[in-house]
Order: C-alpha cells, then structure tokens, then sequence
C-alpha cells in the first residue's frame, strides 16, 4: 500500500491482467542412438540441417531409427529434443595428433658481423612440405652498426615480427636484446633454411656472419663443424639448416572430440559415406597458429590458438589470452612424454639458450645420430665446386613449433554396442538424468515423444510409464518390423507373443502399425521406417493445418505423401480387428487411387472412455499445461473469493477460446465455496473444478437411405 501522508495526489498500479499463455503442442522428444553429437541430454535440433550436423548422419550401423525419424518428423515442426543414448563404458571420443618439431635457426651476432659497411643476407626457406617459400633467394640489406641493439636489431626491423613472421623471422635470446636468431617459420624434418652472408664491398663472404659453438668454446672465425669429430675447419659462405620432428620426447598436441562417436572419425564409411573432421593447422606462428577443424572436407571452426607453451584446451585459447568457449566439436590437450602435460614441459624446449646446451646451429631433434632430419649442411661459395659436406649433429632444436598439414580424427565410437535397453531407459536418479529420463525436464514442454526403432518391451514400457508418471506427452510406439500378419501384430499389443508378454493399456500411449517403406538419402536407398514416427508427423502436421485437438488420421490429417509401400496390405476386415473388439492398434492402410494413410486415431486405453481417442488425450495434455502455467503465479496468494475470481477470469475465457476453435462443446468453471470447503482451505488447498465437454470425432460417418413407394408423402416421413 501507498502511504498517504499528506495532501496530494496518489496513483496506484494494480496488474490484474493475468491470462492463459500459449502452449507449443508440436514439441517432439525422441530418444536413441547417434554418432555424434551430446549425449544423455535433451538437446533442441529445428531443422534436419541442425540435426546432422550436430548428431550426425542416419547410417544402418546406429541402432534403431531415432535420426532417420527425427529427420522425417522435422519436416512438420521445428522442435525436436533429440536424447542421444550411450553406454560411456564403451564410447570413446575421437582424436587427431598433431606433431611438433624443431624450426631451423642460426644465430646472429650482436653487431659486427665482421663486415665494415653493410651486410647482405640472402635466405631461402622451405615448408615442412619441402615448398620453397621464395621463387627468388630473398636478400634483406642490413646497414653497419645501426638501430639500438646493433645489427640484430636491424635485421629484426628489416625481417619483421618472429616466429609470426611470414615465412622467417628474428627471434632474441631471453638472456639478451642484442644477440637474435634467425628462424624459419616451419618445424619438421621437411623444412629448411639457408643462409648466406656478405659485405656490400665486394660481395664477398661475410668471414664473421655467423658464430658457432663447437661444444669446447666459440668459434671466432666463420662457420665451422664441430672441432672435436674429425671434420675440417674453415671459412664457408653459406648454412642450410634442416628442422626435425620430435618424436622420441613423445611431445605432441591432441585435439579430442567434446562427445564421443565415430561420426567424427574421418575417412570412407558405409555407401562411400566419406563424411567425419579431420584438424588442420597452419603453424607459422607458432604462438598464433591457426587451428582449424574440418567437416566433411569443409571448414567448420577456425581458432587462433596458442600452441607454443601452454597445456590449454585449444576452445579456452581460440584467441590468445582469452577464455571464452565457443567450439562445440573439439578440445585440445598438450601431451608430453604420452601423458597429459606439465604446462612448464615445453618451456624446456623454448628457454634461453643456457638451458638448451651449447650448439646454436638449431633444428636437429634429440633422435641418434644417423637421421637424415638431423642434418646440419654447409657449402664453401668461394670456388666453383668448393668443398661441401653435412654432419649429424645430435641436440634439442632451440625453437619448437607444432607441425602443418591436416590430420584426420580417429578412434572414436558410438557407445551403442551393448547395454542398449539400459541405455535407452536410463537413470532418474543421478544428474543429470540418462536416457529418456532427460525427458523429465519441465522445461522443455515435450508433448509427443517415442524411441524409433526400439521394440523392446521394457524400452517401450518404460516410455509410457513416464509419459503416465510426468503427464506431458504421448508415448506412440509400434510392434517391431516383420512381425507377422494382422493376428500377430493383435497378439503383440495385448502381450501374447514372444517379443511382447505384456499388454498395453494406456491413455498416455499410442500404437501404430505396419511399417511403411521410405527412401533414406542418408542410406541411399530404400527402408522400412518405424510406423510411430509418422504417427507423431501427423501429429505435428495437425498443430500445423488445424488444431491439436482434431484427429491425426484420415485424408485430411493422416496422409503420408513420402511413403510407397507399406508392409501389410490392409483390408476392411483387418483394419477393422486392429481398432475395435478391445484392441487399440491404429492401422495404416493403403488405398487405390487414395494413397497410404493412417486410418485411426485411438489410444492405448483398454476401458471406453473419452481418453481412448488420441485428439482427447491431446487436448487434455494442452489443458493441463496451460492451466499449470496461467495459475502457477497464484501459489501462495490468499485463499478467499478474490483469489477464487481470479481464477475463473483467467480459465473462462481459456476455455471459451477452445470452444471456439472446437476442441469442447461445453464447458464450466466452479472455483467457490462449493469446492473450497472449510476442511480444504483448513489444509492450505484451492480447489477449481473444471467441466468439459470434448468434441469427439466422426469415425463412422453413416448414412440411411430409404426406399419409398410412388404414392408415399415425404412430407410425413
């Protein structure tokens, strides 16, 4: 209340406007197998597209048909809350290495060079692919004794960047701003760089370009091999410096996928089925790669990640610095000696030089002496034909970098192997729940849910004992395929058969029957698809061209266009012993010149009451939803005959709109005295009673047609 002081004037805002929300009655939950995608959980998929791209592809390697169902009923409605089952024993993620190495590197002196004026660097530098980067030997012009730092520092300004750098780059001791080291941009046995050295005075060889340790100390006069393994010393030109692969550290990067499933796995499947994600990195910058992540040969993510010194999930590094996430197929781990890493490991890789050991020729691996990637070459360019060799040199490369190229992920599986029936039920009990337990969830508003391509009675009748337990949806099932004759397929719902000793009896479900025959573009031919997802297609096509309280059968509602066979031929006579004596199956049956359509609308419900017809039980899951949400707000609001009024204003006009739209012929609201007795408000109850009068609908349309004499009067007849 407003508290009225003084003399003025008060304005007071009162909301009585309550009224009844719209329900969504299309909203499908689905529950089975897939080979991508999250499991245990209900996840909103809108169009086919979404589905396969974040569930995967139907194959006849999944169990069931719960993706070629889904697919098929996304096509009437755009909301599917698709439960991928599992068993996690069994299901692995899927997973790419990529390698790293060492970069080519030479090192370059503080200032000097040994040259008077300026110093010419000619460089060539190759991919781990064994591409030349440059058509033409790039030179770059370093004038004597310039820039803070000298030379190296020039050479910086000139090169640019570091290990981002295009195709090579300068890098500076951590130990030092003066002395740099020139980098090619690749690791990788494949790579290499030369570089050779000059004075602009004569062109000839720069004696003091580069300095070398030889392991006893340094070497102050040109480019030598190693003093102490027999080899020659001398002046040389020139140095080429191959990268290596680290493969004996067991350092490597690994991206893995966030769900498992062999959906991502890449390469050839079923039917020429080349679909699945491969990662492709472009290493140049090392400590800006660009990771991406391939589907089915087209790019699907992209991240600029940091893969240099760090042991990060690549979705928490996608820029470098940040941490938001924001893939939904990949993660990405640093693994060091074949177990998850210590983030400081490869730092003993990059550190300063006086950690490394002595050798700054960089870019031969810790593998034996021998390998062809652990070369180190020179060339004497003062005579024609000079002397020339290579020695294998055994040291840690000075500058590690993941390699390029594109791998493909592998090892991933489906987890649909065993323990199906477990799977598919799940579990109420843990959080989040498993299974078709996800269902549960009032925050989804599922209305029509089924597990296509599962016959199995405990898989069924768990699906109808929460459709009872939750009163949110219909549970449509349907005998397995191949059943039998009609006979059969009678015996099967009232539990006398071998796959089924169980009858069915619910409001809460619905059973449809035969298979129809549809071609799967996913399989590339043709399949017998379970008869309850078309049962909820027309369903959701009702909600779609009428409203969710009339039938789903008929011409009208129940006709199903895609279809070309159904597995039974039904008559008149079969349809007839499906639907009534007692019996609850709703036929499909194909007619001449009429199509294949679905010829009955009952639910499971064994006793003759309004709740055996599917568009009752329909109208009455909106009802109770609706209801639900327009009064929720109420709760604890005074229990007395303003709260009561509220009530009936909110309900009438809910049920008078239904009315109009011909789901009841007649209805009645009572919220008073007469249902809130004493002993009910005593127990801090409200009660409302709401009548209603369904439409039912018109399965027998009968018509009498008399035959009368020539004399009879019409009028009296």
């Amino acid at each position: 209340m407003v508290n009225i002081l003084s003399p003025d004037v008060y304005v007071i805002e009162r909301d009585i406007s309550e009224y009844a929300p719209t329900v969504n009655s299309s909203v499908v939950g689905l529950v089975g197998f897939a080979s991508k995608g999250p499991m245990n959980k209900a996840t909103l998929v809108t169009s086919p597209q979404n589905l396969t791209r974040v569930f995967g592809r139907p194959s006849e390697n999944i169990s069931g048909q719960a993706l070629e169902g889904a697919i098929e009923i996304l096509e009437t409605t755009n909301q599917v809350y698709f439960v991928r089952a599992g068993d996690s024993d069994t299901a692995t993620d899927a997973s790419s290495t990529v390698a790293y190495g060492g970069c080519p590197a030479v090192n370059i002196a503080a200032s000097g060079f040994g040259v008077v004026s300026s110093l010419y660097l000619k460089v060539d530098v190759s991919s781990n692919a064994g591409t030349d980067q440059y058509t033409t030997t790039k030179s770059f012009a370093i004038p004597a004794g310039t820039g803070t730092g000298g030379q190296a520092q020039a050479i910086r300004s000139i090169v640019g960047g570091s290990l981002d750098s295009d195709k090579v780059g300068l890098e500076f001791d951590t130990t030092t701003s003066t002395t740099g080291f020139l980098v090619g941009s690749w690791a990788g046995s494949g790579t290499a760089m030369t570089v050779s050295a000059y004075s602009d005075s004569d062109y000839t060889v720069g004696v003091s370009a580069f300095n070398v340790l030889d392991g006893l100390g340094v070497v102050s006069a040109g480019l030598y091999g190693a003093a102490e393994t027999g080899v020659g010393s001398g002046d040389y030109s020139s140095v080429t410096v191959f990268g290596s692969e680290i493969n004996s550290s067991g350092l490597s990067y690994v991206a893995q996928t966030i769900h498992p499933g062999d959906g991502y796995n890449a390469g050839t499947k079923a039917n020429g089925d080349t679909s699945g994600n491969s990662i492709e990195l472009d290493a140049k910058g090392g400590a800006n790669a660009v990771l991406a992540v391939n589907e089915d040969g087209t790019k699907a993510e992209e991240f600029k990640v940091s893969l240099i010194s760090n042991a990060d999930f690549i979705e928490d590094k996608i820029n470098v610095g940040e941490t938001n996430t924001t893939s939904d197929i990949i993660k990405g781990q640093l693994y060091f000696s074949g177990a998850p890493g210590d983030p400081t490991a490869l730092t003993n890789y990059t550190d300063n030089i006086s950690t490394i050991g002595t050798l700054e020729i960089f870019g031969g691996s810790t593998n034996p002496i021998g390998y062809d990637h652990d070369m180190v070459a020179w060339q004497d360019e003062t005579n024609s034909g000079g002397v020339s060799g290579a020695y294998g040199i055994n040291m840690n490369p000075r500058f590690v970098k993941p390699l390029e190229g594109t791998t493909n992920m592998t090892g991933g599986a489906n987890g649909d192997s065993a323990n199906q029936a477990t799977s598919l039920i799940g579990d109420s009990s843990v959080t989040p729940k498993t299974g078709m337990q996800a269902l549960d969830d009032d925050s989804i508003n599922i209305s029509m849910a089924a597990v296509p391509g599962q016959h199995d009675q405990t898989v069924q009748n768990a699906l109808i004992t929460l459709a009872e337990s939750t009163q949110e949806f219909l549970a449509v099932v349907s005998p397995p395929y191949a059943v039998g004759t009609v006979q059969n397929a009678i015996d099967w719902s009232n539990g006398r058969s071998d796959t089924r000793t169980a009858a069915i009896n619910s409001s809460w479900a619905a059973v449809y029957w035969p298979h129809t025959k549809v071609f799967s573009s996913a399989d590339k031919k043709d399949i017998w698809l379970d008869p309850a997802v078309y049962g909820i297609r027309a369903m959701a096509l009702t909600d779609n061209i009428s409203e969710t309280w009339f039938a789903p059968a008929g011409a009208n509602r129940g006709r199903l266009t895609k279809p070309t066979e159904v597995e039974v031929i039904l008559n008149k006579g079969d349809r007839d012993s499906l639907y009534t004596g007692g019996n609850i199956i709703n036929p499909i049956a194909k007619f001449p010149q009429r199509g294949i359509m679905i010829f009955g609308q009952r639910t499971a419900q064994r006793k003759p009451t309004s709740l055996d017809r599917i568009n009752v039980r329909r109208l009455m899951i909106f009802v109770m939803k609706t209801v639900r949400l327009a009064t929720r707000d109420l709760i604890f609001e005074p229990n007395d005959e303003f709260t009561w009024a509220l009530i009936q204003g909110v309900l009438e006009p809910l049920m008078d709109d239904i009315k109009r739209r011909r789901g009841i012929i007649d209805f009645r609201v009572v919220c008073d005295d007469t249902v809130n007795t004493p002993a009910r408000v005593d127990r801090n109850e409200l009660w409302t009673k709401v009548i209603i009068k369904p439409t039912k609908t018109a399965e027998a349309l009968v018509f009498e047609i008399n035959l009368t004499s020539q004399s009879a009067d019409l009028g009296n007849l």
